[in-house]
């Protein structure tokens, strides 16, 4: 009986492994939003505080990597620039990790902006700028994954003499532009939602 050599596929087919390990993503994530799959356990409140905040650091700690990452390759430096981007991908995965977690175990929070708070008089304006960047880093994160990928599973199959060769160049640098776009947002939504203004559950 014939066997598959998972590398070898992959290698020569990598949009294909591409779009199986989008559809997993798409479906853990959706699986947690909608609560069909009991993967998580119930996590209590000052949990879902500290999984905000261990959120916030890796997703900080992965926009650094990502971005020394694209620096090294500018230099031309493959090696730095291949443990750079398997680092910030290996984050990314930690973050996965923990949003999904968050979300099947606990709650999500909604911005609240009291009197007193810094631009409370322009509240409305405020919020609308929030939901704005929340909802830019929500499409980025979405759109991104089969990108990020896509440029993953060329970088893991194929050496890097043969990488030119591939789309990963274009696809690297479309993925770094929609990957560190959406952290940032993320780190900054964090802050505003944490620690310049108020939340309730929801």
């Amino acid at each position: 009986m014939a066997t598959v050599d998972a590398p070898r596929y992959a290698y020569e087919h990598p949009r294909r492994v591409t779009a199986v390990l989008s559809v997993i993503g798409y479906a853990l994530v959706a699986s947690a939003f909608a609560d069909l799959l009991p993967l998580f356990p119930e996590l209590s409140r000052e949990t879902v505080l500290l999984f905000s905040d261990a959120i916030a650091v890796v997703n900080s700690i992965a926009l650094l990597t990502l971005l020394a990452g694209a620096a090294f390759i500018k230099r031309g430096d493959v090696r730095k620039h291949r443990a750079a981007m398997l680092a910030a991908f290996a984050l990314i995965c930690v973050f996965l990790v923990l949003y999904l977690w968050k979300v099947g175990g606990g709650f999500e929070k909604g911005i609240v902006i009291e009197e007193g708070q810094f631009l409370a008089a322009y509240a409305g304006t405020v919020k609308l700028a929030y939901l704005a960047m929340l909802a830019v880093h929500i499409l980025l994160s979405v759109l991104a994954v089969p990108v990020v990928l896509h440029a993953v599973v060329l970088g893991l199959t194929h050496d890097p003499s043969e990488l030119v060769d591939t789309s990963h160049p274009t696809v690297g640098r479309i993925a770094v532009a929609a990957w560190s776009t959406s952290l940032f947002l993320g780190v900054v939504t964090y802050w505003m939602l944490n620690h310049v203004y108020s939340w309730a559950p929801r």
